[in-house]
This record gives C-alpha cells, sequence and structure tokens, in this order.
C-alpha cells in the first residue's frame, strides 16, 4: 500500500514490479555513475534533463546546474554537457545557455510563442485532475499516445488523497490508447529505414504508463482510503494525433500533438525518427457550466465521440503479465 508519508514524484516508481524506472526520467534520480553500465551519450543526458523539466523537477526559470556539476554528475566530459544543453535549447526547453552562466528552464509558455492573451486559454492537466479529485466520484476519459502526462497528473492528486484534502469515494478511469501491433504514423523511424526498436520503445513506454496508473489508483481501494476503483484500457487502430481528457463529464481538455524529427538513443544507438512532443502540447479548457454555449456542446461532443470510439471499434489493450483492469 502507498504510504501517506511516501513520495511518489521520487519513490514509487522504483516500488513498482515489472516497470522500467529508466523510461520515467525525471520522476527517478538518474542512477549513479558507479552503476552505469557505459557513460551516458549527450542524447540521454537530454532525455533524463528534458523529463525532469516536464516533472517539473527542474522548474520555469529556475538555474541548471553549472556544466562542470553536469559533468560531474554524469560522470562525462564537459563537451557531452554542452551537447546536451544545445538539444534542449534547440526545443525551447532552455534560455540563457552559453553566456557564460548557467542556463535557465525556460517559460513553458514563452517558449511555445504563446501570443498575448491567449495563456488564459491554456491550462496544465495536473490542476485540473486535482479539482477532479475533490468529487466524490471522480470519472476520467482520456485519449492518447502513452498517457505519461496523465500518469504524472493522476499521481500528483493521490498526494491530496493521503493527506486528506480530496476523499473520493469512487474513481473510474476509462484510457484509449493505441493497439500494440498497429503501424503508428508515429514515433516512428524515419522515412526509407525499416526500425522496429522505435515501435518496442513506445510500447514500453505505453505499458509503463498504465502499469503505474493501475499502480497507484488501484492501492486507494486498501484501507485508510477504501475507494471504489475501476480502471480499464481499450486498444485503438489508430494513431491519435489529438489528445483528449474527459474529467467528470463536465470538462473536457483538448490538444495537438507536435509532431518532429529528432534523435534518440535505443540500445546504445542513435536513432533518427518522427516523434512527438506530447507533454508540451498545449490544453485547451471547455467547461459545461461555462456561459459560452460552444463549450458545453463541445465537452458533451467530446464525451459522445469517446464513447463511440469505446464501445465500437476499440478492443482488448494488454500491458503485461500480471497486469489488466481492475
Amino acid at each position: 500500500m502507498l504510504s501517506p508519508s511516501w513520495n511518489i514524484n521520487k519513490t514509487t516508481y522504483h516500488q513498482l514490479p515489472h516497470i522500467d524506472t529508466k523510461l520515467y526520467g525525471g520522476l527517478v534520480k538518474p542512477e549513479s555513475p558507479a552503476t552505469a553500465a557505459k557513460k551516458r551519450s549527450h542524447l540521454q543526458i537530454a532525455d533524463e534533463l528534458r523529463q525532469q523539466i516536464h516533472s517539473g523537477a527542474l522548474a520555469p526559470g529556475e538555474r541548471m546546474p553549472t556544466q562542470a556539476e553536469l559533468a560531474d554528475r554524469f560522470d562525462v566530459p564537459r563537451g557531452t554537457i554542452r551537447q546536451a544543453l544545445r538539444i534542449l535549447q534547440d526545443e525551447a526547453l532552455l534560455t540563457d545557455t552559453g553566456k557564460g552562466s548557467p542556463a535557465r528552464v525556460a517559460d513553458p509558455r514563452s517558449a511555445r510563442d504563446v501570443p498575448e492573451g491567449l495563456e488564459r486559454g491554456v491550462v496544465a492537466l495536473a490542476p485540473r485532475v486535482a479539482a477532479a479529485f475533490t468529487a466524490p466520484r471522480v470519472r476520467i476519459d482520456a485519449l492518447c499516445l502513452t498517457a505519461e502526462t496523465l500518469t504524472l497528473a493522476v499521481a500528483e492528486s493521490i498526494h491530496l488523497v493521503h493527506a486528506g484534502t480530496a476523499r473520493p469515494e469512487r474513481i473510474e478511469l476509462r484510457l484509449l490508447m493505441p493497439g500494440r501491433n498497429i503501424n503508428l504514423a508515429f514515433p516512428t523511424a524515419t522515412e526509407g529505414t525499416d526500425d522496429d526498436r522505435v515501435h518496442q520503445r513506445w510500447l514500453r513506454q505505453r505499458n509503463a504508463q498504465g502499469m503505474a496508473l493501475t499502480t497507484f489508483l488501484g492501492s486507494l481501494r486498501k484501507p485508510p482510503y477504501s475507494v471504489d476503483v475501476s480502471v480499464r484500457f481499450r486498444a485503438l487502430p489508430f494513431t491519435p494525433s489529438v489528445k483528449l481528457y474527459l474529467l467528470n463529464g463536465e470538462e473536457a481538455l483538448f490538444g495537438y500533438y507536435l509532431v518532429r524529427r529528432r534523435e534518440a538513443e535505443i540500445e546504445n544507438e542513435s536513432v533518427e525518427l518522427i516523434d512527438t512532443l506530447g507533454m508540451q502540447s498545449m490544453l485547451f479548457p471547455f467547461l459545461t457550466g461555462a456561459e459560452n454555449r460552444r463549450n458545453r456542446v463541445f465537452v458533451e461532443q467530446s464525451q459522445l465521440w469517446f464513447d463511440s470510439l469505446w464501445e465500437t471499434v476499440s478492443s482488448e489493450l494488454e500491458l503485461g503479465a500480471g497486469f489488466s483492469d481492475i
């Protein structure tokens, strides 16, 4: 059982059986240099720092450690660190690199060139899921590629239950993700190459997030929480180009997957692939209680669309041995 004193962001993933904690990047501390099988490449270091930025471990505006400190931490030459930081700067995740002082974590809104005033119509998922958890009956329907953003948001909301701030009596989660055997539009190896490792990497990530959600929410079934929990997964026969979260039948959060070419480290080899920047996607909120009727209709139609996919074209989704719907 998850004790109230546990820190989910730092500890829980180490406790989950069958889950490769390296998939979670910033949620767990990087393995020490002494235990690393070989020195990390600049791509691996960029991946770890990217995840720490997305998870909030490195907050917007915060100064990064110096290049010397990072080189010591990862046990690599400073040139490798400079390459990793350059990648993150190119992705608009860092600012002020190469100016004689440590780089800063970029403000997500300025990094995306959000037009003035638009930020009032963009939200983060975690606070909205936390608000949904304050209701007696929590219902979350989600459609996405891997559920990484949702897993982070749910982990934060479980803290509220542990602290007694949220006391849900029932939590129901339905999650639609692509099936394991379909030909994904993304992530995929670049045109002209046939590299199944990219698909297998995505599949491991998808399964790990599903296992984490099952474990986290399932733990709330036991005393002292005794929450009635239902977690169900279904597989889509296509690659979703958007992500959708429906909260308690009252709110829809909608965002586009941003697709780009990038390099990733897979099995100690640099691979060029077409991938999404899912955790950088803007989420646009629509509320049934809004005065604007279009918002209300959007939520209603989004729920009908989700239900139609769930009941017709979706199929059974397998996460792995020992994990199933609860």
